[in-house]
């Protein structure tokens, strides 16, 4: 039986603003304003619910994004296969767009740890082959060679690849951050879910939850909340577990959910990405609280 009614506090989305092309990597600033990305025009917008949002800058594909433990916004940019962060005088650089020397496929998402590392994915089967720099390891081959979750330092410096997975796109920790969640894309629909220790180090690996469905949606966007239960969008909507893997239900939306984010003052805010719009929603249970809001 769908329960997702134990989830949500409110059962209508409210369409905060439509026209865009495809929505994507919301985040929310404690100043109360939320960030989001327009992906195929490179557009980065700053909303205040209620109001207009307002285009603050380009980006090359920009996606996923979260802050670092300074506050300063960290995002994807896929179309210029790099992780690029902006600092608060509003420069924008390249935090690191290289792994052994080669240049990423196309990053996707990204998440803070608490101890200030960024954990990000990197999928490959958007790439041509002929423009692919990530060598397959350990013997992969074909389609999803050096398709990975990497691991970087906050200053970039110190990079690893933490493991490969078909298609890597959406990811979460988990409240104690011992378990690192992964939304694998495309032939097979599911959420990865692998111990992890303080090092970055992986360990039983491990399906979590099967998402696969007939209905327009991808396992992509992910986020966990305070109780430990892991939101994905997928089929349908966005599809809450239970850290057990039990299913709950789906949030539906007008739109196909693409990603989304917990925010507001007491975090219950749910803001999603929806192709052309994005809605909001009151979730029961607070989001996730951030590391740097809790350091700030």
């Amino acid at each position: 039986m769908n329960a997702i009614s134990q989830i949500l506090a409110t059962t209508e989305p409210v369409r905060q603003a439509t026209g865009f092309v495809f929505t994507e990597g919301p985040v929310w600033h404690p100043d109360d304003v939320w960030y989001f990305n327009d992906i195929r025009p490179g557009a980065m917008y700053r909303m205040v619910l209620g109001e207009a949002p307002e285009l603050i800058r380009k980006t090359e594909g920009g996606n996923g994004m979260t802050f670092d433990l300074e506050g300063r916004l960290v995002q994807c940019e896929g179309e210029g296969n790099r992780i690029s962060r902006a600092e608060h005088d509003g420069t924008v650089s390249v935090l690191v767009d290289r792994f052994e020397g080669r240049r990423f496929n196309r990053p996707n998402d990204i998440i803070c740890h608490s101890d200030g590392s960024l954990y990000f994915t990197d999928p490959s089967m958007r790439i041509p082959f002929d423009r692919r720099e990530q060598p397959g390891t350990d013997g992969e081959d074909g389609v999803y060679a050096g398709a990975r979750v990497y691991r970087v330092s906050s200053n970039g410096e110190d990079i690893k690849a933490v493991f490969t997975c078909e298609y890597p796109n959406g990811l979460a920790l988990s409240p104690d951050e011992r378990t690192l969640y992964v939304a694998n894309t495309r032939s097979t629909q599911y959420i990865h879910a692998v111990d992890i220790d303080t090092e970055g180090r992986t360990s039983n690996r491990r399906i979590f939850a099967d998402l696969s469905g007939a209905e327009p949606g991808i396992p992509d966007g992910m986020k966990v909340d305070q109780e430990g239960r892991v939101f994905c969008t997928g089929p349908g909507g966005i599809w809450v577990h239970e850290p057990d893997g039990t299913h709950i239900g789906i949030i539906r939306l007008p739109e196909m959910a693409v990603n989304f984010a917990f925010g507001g003052k007491d975090l219950t805010t749910l803001f999603v990405c929806a192709v052309t719009s994005v809605y909001t929603l009151q979730v029961k249970t607070p989001g996730l609280p951030h590391p740097w809001y809790l350091v700030r």
